[in-house]
């Protein structure tokens, strides 16, 4: 048995004691985790602002590449959370170990295989989103080193999966804010020439990113390889990277497909809110910046509750998830309520700090008036979506996704524009959240359902490979079966 695995499992227990603080515990971390990344990243976005419009444009042209990869990145992390998690809390301690172990090879090697195609036809792709012959000089200079480098931050996220697998989140939310803040204070450095630094202009921010995501990547590594010894230094058996990395990859790769949904209905709806003008554009643009900082609790706790899931899923603790679940989809309705009225309060105010023009003003503060209305519908479905991860049904998931933006979001959108102009636009989108909540909500009480009705253990076993046998025939069970 991995000792120091165990260990860490014990001090991070979520398969006993309170459920609301351990929610508590694991989420606040997340929140300062994410609002120091949040700002980091407009740090970066504003020094590259001074190198021109040329440089800003190349990166906006970037987004589509970068946030495909971080979508691998997301989607494998869920998929090492949920394998891990459940193995930690069915106390499997060294079936734990070999999965992170699986997990981390095999997610370098995706993201090495994923970083050599995109390179491969890097000019063929932007010249197909448009970018001139001009703007492809400064893309291939911050790309040709953010790749490569690519490789790094998906190892990182799903390492620190790993951490939140077993009940951890503040090591990770410190790790990722630490690089972000590296990232910052290296940009003027390497963009401008600062000092000893050569002047490498785009560039330099690609490398500010790929040094601060190295130095992550070796802290990380050395904490789960030599400080909690829940990833082995050595290759496991062929048997075990397949077992392991079949299951990461069932779930791993829905997730990501379901990530990368986002940006493509962002992409239909701002192409709606065109057929309105700039004036609707912007202001949608606008709200799209203003939704992740309204929406942080939810984006942090889609972090923490998969893990307590997958543990008390392993332990067949189905009513711990049922109360889990409740008690996050609670108080997301409660909390998204008193924000909504925080920005409608002060929606005028907002919508003037981002522009003068009186239309765009009146425009955000619709916006901000009509759409928040839905988000706590939206937490409803994010964390219904992830807690299906976390119960290893990734593609139900996936299907909520889906349907989620194109039967029922952009299309009651679009529909609403067409009655009632951009209210209709914003009411029709608050519309189709609310009526894929309640579809989420009844599906994840289904599915708890049918798990609690006995059938954990024998989804368990028919999980189980014949070589999974041979190689575990002598580890001890589970000191719960011992006792039921």
């Amino acid at each position: 048995m991995a000792e120091a695995t165990r260990n860490q499992a014990k001090r991070f227990n979520l398969i006993e004691g309170s459920i609301k603080q351990a929610l508590i515990r694991m989420t606040m971390p997340m929140i300062i985790g994410m609002i120091m990344l949040f700002t980091f990243s407009l740090v970066d976005t504003w020094f590259i602002s001074f190198l021109g419009t040329e440089s800003l444009t190349a990166i906006s042209f970037t987004f589509p590449v970068t946030f495909t990869i971080m979508s691998l990145a997301i989607g494998l992390g869920i998929g090492a959370s949920a394998v891990v998690a459940k193995y930690l809390g069915g106390s499997q301690f060294e079936k734990a170990k070999e999965a992170s172990t699986v997990i981390n090879y095999l997610s370098f090697a995706l993201a090495a295989l994923v970083a050599a195609l995109m390179g491969l036809a890097m000019d063929d792709l932007f010249r197909l989103m448009g970018a001139s012959e001009e703007l492809l000089v400064p893309i291939r200079e911050y790309m040709w080193v953010w790749l490569p480098g690519s490789m790094l931050i998906v190892c990182i996220m799903t390492g620190n999966s790993i951490l939140r697998a077993s009940g951890d989140t503040k090591t990770p939310s410190i790790l990722m804010a630490a690089a972000g803040l590296m990232n910052a204070v290296l940009d003027p450095f390497l963009i401008f020439g600062v000092g000893p630094f050569p002047e490498l202009g785009i560039a330099g921010a690609a490398w500010a990113t790929v040094i601060a995501w190295s130095v992550g990547f070796g802290y990380l590594m050395y904490t789960l390889v030599v400080k909690l010894e829940m990833v082995s230094a050595t290759l496991p058996s062929r048997s075990t990277m397949l077992r392991a990395g079949r299951d990461m990859m069932r779930i791993g790769i829905p997730a990501a497909g379901a990530n990368m949904m986002t940006p493509l209905a962002a992409g239909v709806m701002t192409a709606i809110a065109a057929g309105f003008g700039d004036t609707a554009v912007a202001a949608f643009g606008v709200g799209a910046r203003i939704e992740p900082m309204a929406t942080l609790l939810v984006l942090a706790m889609s972090s923490s509750l998969p893990p307590l899931i997958s543990q008390n899923f392993g332990a067949e603790r189905m009513d711990r998830v049922a109360e889990a679940y409740r008690l996050a989809i609670r108080f997301i309705m409660v909390w998204q309520l008193g924000i909504y009225l925080l920005l409608a309060l002060t929606a005028p105010l907002i919508a003037t700090v981002f522009s003068d023009d009186p239309m765009v003003v009146e425009a955000i503060t619709l916006f901000i008036w009509i759409m928040p209305l839905g988000y706590g519908f939206q937490g409803i479905i994010i964390l219904s979506n992830s807690s299906l991860n976390a119960l290893h049904k990734p593609l139900i998931a996936l299907y909520l996704s889906v349907a989620r933006f194109f039967v029922f979001y952009v299309p009651l959108a679009w529909l609403g524009s067409l009655y009632y102009g951009l209210y209709g636009f914003f009411a029709g989108a608050v519309c189709g959240n609310l009526l894929m909540a309640i579809i989420s909500w009844r599906c994840f009480r289904t599915v708890q359902t049918i798990l609690s009705s006995g059938s954990v253990s024998d989804l368990n076993q028919e999980e189980a490979s014949p070589a999974e046998g041979s190689l575990e025939g002598g580890q001890a069970k589970d000191p719960r079966e011992q006792t039921a």
